[in-house]
């Protein structure tokens, strides 16, 4: 059972903790067979200096588009979720990014994820995070930087 993952971009200074409870959320929805289609969410948390926090994320919507080499995440239903997160938390969580699987052992960016991703950092200037979950326990967990996306690597996890 996953209980944490940090992940480092060490040129920026920036530092990435996925709490447990969303990195088992999100496994639940690995493509590890062959009927399973994409799924994806949004990363929810917060950002203390360089630090960022995830400790919630967003599962797919009836109104998502999943198929087994796409997903098409319909914004509505998962703002809704960030909103109301940002109302109970009195304005303290954040959209930290965006999340999503790929039928694939080591997972790496498309050309259509860079080119969403290019759209979402354009519309943000904080520090975004996006991940992809692989088949098995592997995960690619990129950081935007000054509309620049940067790989990062792990430092850290417990309980995998």
């Amino acid at each position: 059972m996953r209980t944490a993952i940090v992940w480092e971009a060490a040129l920026y200074h920036q530092k990435i903790l996925v709490e447990g409870i969303p990195l088992q959320t999100m496994d639940r929805y690995r493509q590890n067979r062959i009927d399973k289609p994409e799924a994806g969410g949004i990363l929810l948390g917060y950002r203390k200096g360089p630090y960022l926090h995830v400790v919630q994320v967003t599962v797919p919507q009836l109104t998502d588009q999943r198929r087994r080499y796409r997903f098409d995440r319909a914004a509505h239903h998962h703002q809704q979720i960030a909103l109301e997160q940002w109302r109970v938390s009195e304005m303290t969580m954040d959209y930290l990014g965006e999340w999503h699987t790929h039928p694939e052992i080591n997972p790496s960016p498309s050309g259509m994820d860079i080119n969403e991703w290019t759209k979402i950092t354009k519309r943000q200037t904080k520090p975004m995070v996006f991940m992809i979950l692989g088949l098995t326990g592997t995960i690619w967990l990129g950081l935007s930087v000054n509309h620049e996306l940067i790989e990062c690597t792990t430092m850290a996890s417990e309980g995998i």
